[in-house]
């Protein structure tokens, strides 16, 4: 489809890409199709690179936090001539890493990146300077940096030592990467994931509790692969004396990867991300010869509780763990304290993978920002049977928790949905 005739000496611009595609409208139909089709060749080829960075940034999944996620590709006459991630926090950045993998020199390349890049010293030094320093021409930018040091001073560097800027480039891809990072750098707390697996009844277990399997082995993977992502896990002591989970991700990495990484062709870390294990137990009623105890010195794993008995935390405490006295007001735990310790500790991410007790407690105490819901194929019925989130519940349709869907996947015979809260 050709674009429509406009008034001449008018530019019409493509939809997708106002920054970059320009067309001059010039007589004679056969030369505004050849120069469409060209740009729009153009632009396919670039919005490939685009998505190559995506796949590096997928890298650093769960290491590079409370860092984003961020990938960066050079281009030059057509061939990628470096690439690089952000592969764990305290490392190289993404632009920094793509330099030190340059198969030549970068003078007059682009370079496509999915974050602004960085213009301050932290712990690695401004990836601005590194990119004047190497004569990059034009730089291709997917997500803008909330960070109060970076957000649009980054840009601004760039064009202002003549490199050309392009700002929002396949953004909404991009910033599919980072949405734990740019809660977190705004707010100090973790961004928190509700997860949940229910029947097409919504149920998560049957009146008898038992609950293996509501879903299928596509869904349970990228179960797998969420609980690699977030910098935490979250049970209650519920979950724990039922299930005795282990609470750690298990990925096969050479296998190719579904759930919210279809599409890309994503090399993971190896080993894993291991998210950091955090039970709620109000009480210390954790036994010792669970699988969270026993393990604890293999995975980071905290025990927060509303009181302590001098013995069983000398004795958790030995075993590896360690213990958070949070009390709340109600005598369990108090997970709005729990948040604001994690926050201050740089876990930026928290996935709640409990029951119907400990998801109430987090909507009540109004720390969710996604929920993520399996619905499996099955329907178990049953007045007593368990459902995601159990309590009192709202009295009022007016005052319930209010979701806008952001995702909806199939995964074999399951459906997978997203919700921002």
């Amino acid at each position: 489809m050709y674009p429509p005739r406009c008034f001449s000496g008018r530019f019409l611009y493509h939809r997708f890409a106002r920054q970059f595609l320009k067309i001059r409208i010039s007589p004679g139909d056969a030369h505004l199709r050849i120069d469409y089709t060209l740009r729009m060749d153009d632009m396919e080829e670039k919005q490939k690179y685009m998505r190559r960075a995506i796949e590096l940034a997928w890298g650093g999944m769960g290491y590079a936090s409370p860092n984003p996620m961020v990938g960066a590709v050079i281009v030059k006459g057509g061939r990628i001539i470096g690439e690089g991630f952000h592969r764990r926090c305290g490392e190289l950045h993404a632009e920094r890493d793509a330099f030190a993998h340059l198969t030549e020199d970068a003078a007059g390349a682009e370079m496509y990146v999915t974050l602004e890049p960085c213009c301050h010293y932290g712990k690695q030094p401004p990836c601005t300077l590194a990119v004047v320093e190497h004569g990059i021409r034009k730089v291709y930018i997917g997500s803008r940096d909330p960070n109060p040091l970076v957000s649009g001073k980054g840009a601004a560097f760039l064009r202002e030592n003549g490199i050309e800027v392009i700002e929002d480039f396949l953004r909404e891809e991009c910033d599919r990467l980072n949405p734990e990072f740019f809660h977190f750098i705004s707010t100090g707390k973790p961004y928190v994931v509700m997860k949940y697996a229910m029947t097409a009844d919504g149920k998560i277990a049957t009146k008898t509790g038992d609950s293996k399997w509501i879903t299928g082995e596509a869904a349970r993977k990228n179960v797998h692969m969420e609980r690699s992502r977030y910098a935490a896990i979250l049970a209650g002591i519920g979950t724990v004396l039922a299930d005795d989970p282990m609470l750690n991700a298990r990925i096969d990495t050479e296998e190719t990867h579904g759930g919210f990484l279809e599409g890309y062709d994503v090399t993971l870390p190896d080993p894993v991300h291991q998210p950091v294990r955090v039970i709620a137990d109000a009480h210390l009623r954790i036994p010792m010869e669970s699988n969270v105890v026993k393990s604890a010195r293999e995975y980071r794993t905290i025990i927060v509780c509303a009181e302590a008995e001098e013995e069983k935390k000398r004795q958790l405490t030995e075993a590896g763990a360690e213990v958070l006295v949070l009390p709340g007001e109600d005598g369990e735990v108090s997970l709005t304290k729990l948040m604001e310790y994690l926050g201050e500790n740089r876990i930026a991410s928290v996935y709640i993978e409990g029951g119907g007790t400990i998801h109430e407690a987090a909507v009540r105490a109004g720390i969710v920002n996604r929920v993520s819901a399996y619905i499996g194929p099955k329907v178990f019925g049953g007045r007593d049977a368990k459902t995601p989130v159990e309590g009192s519940g709202f009295a009022r349709v007016a005052n319930s928790m209010q979701l806008r869907l952001t995702g909806l996947h199939r995964l074999g015979e399951d459906v997978w949905l997203e919700y921002e809260a």
